[in-house]
């Protein structure tokens, strides 16, 4: 498999590393990492409150051992 090429890494398109992949390095990862948590990324969809979150799990079978 010598003629494969590494994908790029999301962050600054560098080669990817095995260890850190799909990014090239322990930054890169933590950088997106951190644009989830800090809400860079966004999923499209309507606004889910805590409430209606609350709601969907509270009535989830299967989680409880029921079912």
């Amino acid at each position: 498999m010598a003629g494969l090429k590494s994908p790029k890494c999301p962050i600054c398109r560098k080669a990817g590393v095995e260890q850190w992949a799909p990014f090239c390095s322990a930054g890169c990862k933590d950088r997106d990492l951190l644009q989830w948590l800090g809400d860079g990324y966004k999923i499209p969809g309507p606004a889910v409150s805590p409430d209606q979150l609350a709601d969907h799990f509270a009535g989830d079978s299967g989680r409880d051992g029921e079912g």
